[in-house]
C-alpha cells in the first residue's frame, strides 16, 4: 500500500463515531492539541463529513462514506473485526484502514472463560431461581448437578491472541486445552495440543467445552453446522465469542433440543440486536450476552492508543500500520 499524505498535526481533524463509546472524551484527555469532532449516529457523521481526515468508527460505518467524506485518508476501526469494510473500495480510494485487534483480547478471553464457568456451575439456573425466590434442594442425580472443570478438555477454535489467552486461563483451572488454527505448527505453548482446523470434527469428539474465538471468513462461516454438532461429544458446552455466522443457528437449536449440548454461552448472533422473538432468549440452557465480551472500562483508552500510534506512523512516512488491514 503506498504512503498517504496526512495533513499536519495542527491541521488534521479526527472524527469519532460511535453510538455509545466516549472515544472523543478519551482522546481529549490526552491533550494532543489535535482537532477532533464526535458523532453518535449517521446524521452526526454527515454533519462533520466535509471536515474530517481520519474517522474512528465501527458499527456506524457504511461503505458509502468513502464517497461521502471527501477528505478521508485513514479509518481506524474501533472493533477487531473488519468484515463491515469493503477493502477493495478502500484500495481504490487510497484510504488506509487499521483494525483494533488486540484492544480487547484480555476482555474477550475473560468473558469466554466466565461463560464456561457460569455454564458449568449453572449460574444461569441459580439466577432464575433467585428471581423465583426458590431455594433449590440438593440433587441426587449426578448427571444434572453442577460440574468441575479440572480434567475436562477445552477445544479453542481460532488460537490467535484471544484464543491463546483463553487457553492460559483454562489451564489455570486444570483443563486440557486443544488449540485449533489453520496452521497447527503455529499453535504456541498455551495449548496442550495444537491441531489444524481440518481436524475440527476429531477435536469436537473429545471436547467437554468448545470456545469459538476465530475470525469470520469464508472458511469459518457455518463452521459449526449440523455435521459438527453430530461429531460433538454429548453433553459438551459451547461458547461463541467469535461471530454469529460461525454457527448455524438451526443446527445449534437442534443440538440443544436433543441434549447434544448441555449448554451454550452466546455473545454474538447473526442478527444484532437479537430480535425479541428469537428462540435463544427463552432457551433454559443458554446464556445470552449482548455482544459485550470486549466491552470494558478501558476500551476507549485502548483504541486511542492504537489510533495515536498509527497517526504517528503516517506522519513519519511509514507504510506499515499497527493492525494494518489496507
Amino acid at each position: 500500500m503506498p504512503q498517504i499524505q496526512l495533513p499536519r498535526r495542527q491541521e488534521i481533524v479526527v472524527g469519532f463515531a460511535h453510538a455509545a463509546y466516549r472515544l472523543a472524551d478519551a482522546f481529549a484527555a490526552r491533550e494532543t492539541g489535535i482537532a477532533h469532532r464526535s458523532a453518535v449516529d449517521a446524521d452526526g457523521i454527515a454533519a462533520m463529513a466535509r471536515e474530517i481526515d481520519v474517522l474512528v468508527v465501527s458499527g456506524l460505518w457504511r461503505n458509502a462514506l468513502l464517497e461521502a467524506l471527501p477528505r478521508l485518508r485513514f479509518v481506524q476501526s474501533v472493533s477487531a473485526g473488519t468484515d463491515q469494510y469493503d477493502k477493495s473500495l478502500f484500495r481504490e480510494r487510497g484510504v488506509r484502514l487499521a483494525s483494533a485487534q488486540g484492544v480487547n483480547e484480555k476482555a474477550v478471553a475473560e468473558h469466554a472463560m466466565a461463560l464456561i464457568l457460569a455454564l458449568s456451575r449453572q449460574l444461569h439456573h441459580a439466577r432464575d431461581n433467585q428471581h423465583r425466590a426458590f431455594w433449590r434442594p440438593m440433587i441426587g442425580d449426578r448427571t444434572i448437578r453442577e460440574d468441575e472443570l479440572g480434567g475436562k478438555s477445552l477445544v479453542v477454535v481460532g488460537f490467535g491472541r484471544i484464543g491463546q489467552r483463553l487457553g492460559r486461563l483454562a489451564k489455570a483451572f486444570d483443563m486440557r486445552v486443544i488449540g485449533l488454527r489453520r496452521d497447527a505448527s503455529a499453535v504456541p505453548g498455551a495449548a496442550d495440543d495444537g491441531w489444524p482446523t481440518s481436524r475440527l470434527h476429531e477435536a469436537l469428539a473429545v471436547a467437554d467445552a468448545v470456545a469459538l474465538t476465530c475470525p469470520l471468513t469464508t472458511e469459518t462461516e457455518n463452521l459449526m453446522d449440523a455435521a459438527a454438532f453430530a461429531a460433538l461429544k454429548p453433553g459438551a458446552l459451547l461458547v461463541n465469542a467469535a461471530r454469529g455466522k460461525v454457527v448455524d443457528d438451526a443446527a445449534l437449536l437442534a443440538a440443544l433440543a436433543a441434549g447434544r449440548l448441555s449448554g451454550a454461552g452466546l455473545d454474538v448472533f447473526r442478527e444484532e440486536p437479537l430480535p425479541a422473538g428469537s428462540p435463544f432468549w427463552t432457551q433454559p440452557n443458554v446464556l445470552v450476552t449482548p455482544h459485550t465480551a470486549g466491552e470494558t472500562r478501558r476500551y476507549e483508552d485502548n483504541v486511542v492508543d492504537i489510533l495515536l500510534e498509527n497517526l504517528d506512523r503516517l506522519w513519519r512516512g511509514e507504510t506499515g500500520l499497527l493492525n494494518q488491514v489496507v
